[in-house]
């Protein structure tokens, strides 16, 4: 039996404020430090995450640590965990191992590891089971989260986290991944997608490689799967019937699309993609609602309150206390014998003797809701999730002893971090009978005006500066005139995200436009992220204005750039980096039209306290690859080149000579230089690529395709008879003397990137 040690008392790390604890000074295999990541409020009272590390030796704790922080920062910019931060204590538990690793990464063959929670890869080492399925014993799981001082299996969710780059995890009653896989910190929300929201996958396998058949039952009891189509949901009030045609968060449109729960046919989904179906994309508006219910419905949003167990006086205060969201007040309402009371602004406290009520006995009731427009369903608004309400019999013969004792100030948000632009800060005192304390609010020393509940101040409102401000709530009583201050930073500055991208064929930049690069083949981009305050820059990206993307790499490498194709890049069996139909991750088994064309890409940054940086964009076109080379020229070609048959690439060449190109055959001149004439009648494909010719260029009679880009040309271009199909010649970013297009179908295309002609344009060039 394996010693487990807690590191520190919860509880007294609670009491002082800690958010860490001091290292373990004996590393014996089996012992734990709980380590308390975030902590809002009382274990009791709050949901709590508790994220256990396994196959971690005293010397990997390093590694545990960043993949903790790698996760949690990530899980803090997707919704609805982003709004509810504040409903979490967050804990790690740090438990040494014997061995590095777990049992069977990455195959059925590799060595068991000696391990506290035995995880595997293959379910556990099955050889029935696939891969990427991490199981944990979560017996010995729930053993260690119980070393988090407060926390049980009905307050906390688990994630394990296995040493392992393989991408791997579970969802179940404990969530599983794998800690430093390029993909792992979003694996979590996916899985706790499964532990806590009960979503199901929306793949169309599940074994990767097999495409999933088709499904023949009744209507499934998903929330987001159904058999019915758009109008029957519509007619029946059923599913997502609230949300269709609304954009979804996860991009496109939500709607009905066909494949989920392990099949391809005879179920559907709401949105193209989302966090269920592919990793880095947000939950769409159907699962982000039943998130927000499941989170909610693990805490009380109506905390605390002037106790209701036997009629109160009616010459008194009355309070509630409620849970603060990140993002957004809760709203509190009150009413008298049903009637509702005008005026109170969301207060959190009822004089009762401003109501001057009639003699004998009255009922007063609070009633405390979650106004979010993440939630669009009333039964789950009026569930007990997100509306409580508490109730007093008051009685006009009663009388109230004051009871008030010294001010204090109870709860706030908390101080030992910046909060963010566009957060809700909170501040709550205690509760005289007699009297309510009066918060007032400064923003650099100078007043703000806070219309409504005064305990809670949102900062979107006041569109803060960039740069660090100053909040102080000043809470008063305003019988002793004593008062209490909490004061925060303000981080209002949004962090920035620079790219790097390989090198293109052609760059073009105009003023007040994004700048637009020419590929023609795939091309790599690499995001940063930088910002004035500490901790992660989350980077994301979208394609198309579709659905923002976690930036994370690439799956295979978190350190290299994500790679852009026309078709995407099958890693694994799974689909990446697709630029053609479908969007930039699509179903294995799904038929690709290839992308080729102009594509913008945004990209920005969340930052550790929640701020979003302003979207940039830049522009990427894809072109056909050159064809294959059957013969290769570089270096020095002297004298004249004939090309007769196949395909000649001339690569950093230099030809002293005229270039002359058969019919059927075809030419790829890459940063070359000719020094003469070429001439091309009836080829199949002629490309200058970064190419100078000193002297004229005609092409007539292509039959394939023409791409003549970032190329100069001393002498005339003469482009004419062309008949390429569906291929438009491209004429792009080219310096040439004079240019001149006709019969040629299509016309020519620039791509967004003018040709410099220092004498004439005609034709069908005579714009370009």
């Amino acid at each position: 039996m394996r010693k487990i040690r807690a590191g520190l008392c919860v509880a007294a790390m609670l009491a002082v404020g800690l958010v860490a604890a001091p290292p373990a000074s004996a590393a014996d295999v089996g012992s734990a430090t709980v380590v308390p990541i975030q902590v809002t409020g009382d274990p009791a009272k709050r949901f709590n995450l508790v994220l256990l590390g396994d196959g971690y030796t005293e010397a990997d704790l390093p590694a545990f640590r960043s993949h903790v922080d790698k996760h949690l920062n990530t899980l803090w910019t997707i919704e609805p965990f982003k709004s509810y931060r504040s409903y979490f204590n967050v804990y790690a538990v740090e438990i040494v191992s014997a061995e590095s690793g777990v049992d069977c990464d990455p195959g059925l063959t590799d060595p068991q590891r000696d391990t506290v929670l035995d995880m595997g890869f293959w379910g556990g080492c099955n050889p029935n089971s696939v891969q990427r399925l991490l199981s944990v014993d979560g017996g010995a799981a729930n053993t260690y989260a119980n070393l988090a001082t407060g926390t049980n299996p009905g307050n906390r969710q688990l994630i394990a986290l296995a040493n392992s780059n393989t991408y791997g995890g579970a969802g179940g009653t404990n969530a599983t991944a794998s800690g430093g896989n390029a993909l792992s910190a979003l694996i979590s929300p996916h899985e706790i997608g499964h532990s806590l929201g009960g979503l199901q996958d929306e793949y169309d396998y599940y074994a990767r490689g097999v495409a999933g058949d088709t499904y023949t039952g009744g209507e499934p009891s998903s929330v987001h799967h159904t058999v019915l189509t758009e109008q029957q949901m519509r007619d029946t009030r059923a599913k997502w019937w609230r949300w269709l045609g609304e954009p979804s968060e996860s991009g496109g449109t939500i709607g009905r699309y066909e494949g989920g729960m392990y099949l391809q046919r005879g179920v559907w989904r709401p949105s193209q993609h989302s966090m269920m179906k592919s990793l880095g994309f947000y939950f769409d508006q159907v699962a982000r609602e039943r998130m927000t219910q499941r989170i909610a419905a693990r805490v009380g949003i109506l905390q605390d309150a002037t106790p209701t167990d036997r009629p109160i006086g009616a010459d008194r205060v009355v309070w509630v206390e409620t849970l603060h969201p990140v993002s957004h007040e809760l709203s509190v309402t009150w009413s008298v014998d049903g009637a509702a009371v005008p005026g109170t602004g969301n207060a959190r406290s009822l004089d009762l003797r401003a109501l001057r009520l009639a003699a004998g006995t009255h009922t007063v009731t609070a009633t405390v809701t979650d106004p979010t427009p993440f939630v669009r369903d009333p039964a789950i608004r009026d569930s007990p999730a997100l509306t409580q309400r508490r109730t007093w019999t008051v009685d006009t013969a009663l009388s109230t002893p004051p009871a008030a004792g010294p001010l204090a100030i109870t709860a706030a948000t908390a101080t030992d971090r910046p909060v963010g632009a566009r957060d809700t800060v909170y501040v709550q005192a205690n509760h005289p009978t007699d009297r309510v304390p009066a918060v007032r609010w400064t923003l650099d020393d100078r007043p703000v005006a806070n219309p409504g509940h005064d305990g809670d101040l949102e900062l979107a409102a006041l569109d803060l500066a960039p740069g660090a401000h100053r909040l102080t709530a000043t809470v008063r009583d305003p019988a002793t005139q004593e008062s209490l201050t909490r004061s925060w930073t303000v981080d209002a500055t949004r962090p920035q995200v620079d790219y790097d991208l390989s090198e293109p064929l052609f760059t073009t930049t105009r003023p007040g436009k994004p700048t637009e690069y020419l590929y023609n083949g795939p091309f790599g981009m690499k995001l940063t992220g930088t910002d004035d305050g500490q901790g992660q820059v989350t980077p994301e990206f979208r394609l198309d204005r579709d659905g923002w993307h976690n930036y994370y790499g690439w799956p295979t490498d978190a350190q290299a750039p994500f790679l852009f194709t026309a078709t995407g890049t099958d890693v694994d069996g799974l689909v990446y980096g697709n630029l053609g139909s479908g969007g930039l991750s699509v179903s294995p088994f799904a038929t690709r039209t290839p992308g080729y064309g102009r594509h913008i890409i945004e990209y920005r940054g969340i930052d550790a306290v929640g701020n979003i940086g302003a979207a940039k964009e830049f522009v990427a076109t894809l072109i056909p690859s050159p064809p294959a080379c059957t013969d290769v020229i570089s270096g020095r070609y002297t004298g004249a080149l004939v090309v007769t048959s196949g395909v000649t690439c001339l690569r950093g060449a230099t030809v002293s000579g005229a270039v002359v190109v058969r019919p059927g055959a075809a030419l790829v001149a890459e940063r070359s230089s000719i020094s003469g004439s070429l001439a091309a009648t009836g080829a199949n494909a002629i490309e200058l690529l970064n190419t100078t010719v000193r002297g004229a260029v005609t092409v007539t009679g292509t039959t394939d395709h023409v791409t003549v880009v970032g190329t100069e040309v001393t002498g005339a271009m003469l482009l004419s008879g062309n008949v390429t199909g569906t291929t438009a010649p491209i004429v792009a970013g080219n310096e040439v003397t004079t240019l001149h297009c006709s019969g040629n179908s299509p016309a020519p295309v620039d791509l967004g990137a003018p040709n410099t002609v220092s004498g004439a344009a005609s034709g069908q060039c005579r714009t370009r």
